[in-house]
């Protein structure tokens, strides 16, 4: 019996979940077609500490408004929503070094906070061109994420 060869597309890309990664991304773009980022890794080595003892111990104190001063430690659980300034800056800067070695390259998001409507938000304003989240978050996903095009292809809100 002859031998049948199979020949199938695929790509070749990477996770981004660590911050050399990100600030290297325009060589790491040279031998890949896509990144992905890895967000919930990529937060947790860009703020130095676990997600499991951060939420189970210090975050929530951190997340506590002070009566006083009427400030927090953090606005928000970074983990839930994509820091911006941080995590968010990395990102950004990935995905521009990453575009100027490739300019195709794909550049999504995976993990929890694609199912996030801040985070798809925010990763509409960088040039991301897909998400994946866990199968219970795809209805809001794809809302937020048609939401962002929406907003911003209306001129409704400058992109930051």
């Amino acid at each position: 019996m002859a031998e049948k060869k199979v020949t199938f597309p695929y790509k070749f890309g990477t996770m981004i979940e660590i911050p050399r990664a990100a600030v290297t991304a325009g060589e790491i773009a040279s031998v890949t077609e896509f990144f992905s980022f890895g967000t919930n890794d990529l937060t947790q080595m860009t703020f130095g500490y676990s997600r499991d003892d951060a939420e189970r111990s210090f975050l929530v104190k951190y997340l506590e408004v002070d009566e006083k001063t009427k400030t927090s430690v953090l606005p928000f659980n970074p983990f839930q929503t994509i820091d911006r300034e941080g995590v968010g800056r990395l990102m950004r800067m990935a995905v521009e070094e990453g575009r100027k070695t490739r300019p195709d390259l794909e550049v999504g998001i995976c993990g929890e906070h694609g199912g996030d409507p801040d985070s798809i938000e925010f990763c509409h304003i960088i040039g991301n061109n897909y998400v994946s989240c866990s199968p219970f978050r795809v209805p809001v996903a794809r809302l937020a994420a048609a939401h962002a095009v929406f907003k911003y292809s209306k001129g409704l809100e400058s992109e930051k």
